[in-house]
């Protein structure tokens, strides 16, 4: 349906107005350009001798675009400081509504009402969600990288790794980062009977929220292994879902779990709290890493609790 314009609109003020989106869908569209380009934002006031800007809805939308490119110029920078070929692309708004999440066929037990077991977040969007495990390496290069390049992430934690320093995991939360459970020790939970399996899960839930202030709604089993006696604990404990993964990143390569060998979009990357002496490379090496293969597929990075 086309909109008619008020008679009294002048001309100028239309011009004004085509310029300003002209120019907004210049800066959104340059998001997937070459990582130099935007590098040097326009200044913030006009040039001697030029008129001011615009009032009302045009000068509005002006100052939009302007910060827009200022923050793509400074997630560029941030990517050449971390040794990113390019930057990390923008993710969409999340939804309004978060998609119903359900467990994955062959991935069910026979208990019925139980949290979903999932590996991929039902969505269209071209998003992935990044998630790190169990806490053993507390660098804080990764907490300065991630904040600089603006990457959302899960962590799931384990006590027994994480006890000797609540405190870098609280910066991380500091930072919009959700801390979700992973047991107090990190044990193989099909070997353990119902009970036991409970005192894993209800426990970590009790360390968290004491820590941190909140009783998680997420929950992933060590190992990504599990059985009705470990879901019927969770729900127990207050897990609403259980979410698994993908693939999984290190330093120098990634894993999958598809046939493809490929991203789908909701895909959920694992990683883990490691440095050099686990793996061949730091956790800013794993980042690098998997940065490159979500945006060289033309994927962005999501916040996971904001789809589930």
């Amino acid at each position: 349906m086309q909109l008619v314009r008020q008679k009294e609109q002048t001309a100028s003020h239309r011009s004004v107005r085509v310029v300003g989106i002209a120019l907004l869908v210049a800066v959104l569209g340059s998001a997937c350009a070459d990582p130099g380009a935007g590098e040097e934002p326009p200044p913030a006031e006009p040039a001697a001798g030029q008129p001011p800007r615009a009032g009302g809805a045009a000068g509005a939308l002006d100052a939009y675009v302007e910060r827009v490119r200022k923050a793509r110029a400074a997630r560029v920078a941030a990517a050449r400081k971390w040794g990113l070929d390019k930057p990390p692309l923008d993710a969409p708004e999340p939804p309004a509504v978060k998609p119903t999440v359900t467990t994955r066929k062959g991935f069910e037990t026979a208990g019925k009402g139980l949290p979903p077991v999932f590996t991929t977040v039902p969505t269209k969007d071209k998003v992935v969600f990044l998630t790190i495990d169990d806490g053993a390496e507390k660098d804080p290069a990764l907490l300065r990288m991630m904040t600089d390049l603006k990457i959302p992430y899960s962590a799931f934690l384990s006590n027994y790794l994480v006890k000797d320093d609540y405190g870098y995991f609280k910066k991380m939360q500091d930072s919009g980062v959700a801390l979700h459970n992973h047991t107090l020790t990190h044990p193989y939970l099909p070997g353990l009977d119902y009970d036991a399996q409970k005192r894993q899960i209800c426990g970590m839930q009790d360390v968290i929220q004491k820590q941190f202030g909140e009783r998680p709604p997420l929950f992933r089993p060590p190992y990504g292994n599990y059985n009705q006696d470990t879901l019927r604990a969770a729900k127990s404990c207050g897990v609403k879902a259980v979410p698994l993964w993908a693939s999984e990143a290190f330093p120098d390569h990634m894993e999958w779990r598809e046939w493809d060998r490929d991203l789908h979009p909701g895909d959920i990357i694992l990683t883990h709290f490691r440095g050099k002496g686990d793996w061949k490379g730091s956790m800013p090496d794993m980042i690098r890493r998997v940065m490159k293969t979500v945006t060289d597929k033309g994927y962005a990075v999501a916040k996971l609790e904001d789809y589930v």
